[in-house]
């Protein structure tokens, strides 16, 4: 399935494809003030329709995540990553896509604290 997704504004616009069959709710420093519920996928299956010019990235710790933000709303529809086998990966803030019933979709809960 392909899914269509964007930050607040719209200026940030993307397209991911896959089947969601769970989300994580990691509770490191930014992402339990940030609220996002992540579904992790191959980079290649990420697709930004919008410019990457509105994108800012925020990393800290270890700089391995680029936390992608909008420059205008300030939203975080997605990181960019590389998993431990050096595969890009995109974790895609699944609150920022359109039509999913976040009561439909399983939460697994990861202590990026401990890292």
């Amino acid at each position: 399935m392909v899914y269509k997704g964007s930050c607040h504004c719209g200026d940030i616009k993307f397209e991911v494809e896959g089947d969601i069959d769970a989300a994580i709710s990691c509770n490191c420093s930014i992402c339990q003030k940030k609220g996002s519920l992540l579904w992790m996928v191959p980079r290649n299956q990420l697709k930004l329709v919008s410019s990457e010019s509105e994108l800012k990235p925020y990393t800290f710790n270890s700089h391995k995540i680029k936390h992608q933000f909008c420059t205008n709303c300030g939203m975080h529809p997605f990181c960019d990553a590389v998993d431990p086998e050096g595969n890009a990966v995109a974790a895609v803030n699944i609150r920022c896509l359109d039509n999913v019933n976040l009561d439909k979709v399983e939460v697994k809960e990861f202590d990026g604290r401990s890292l």
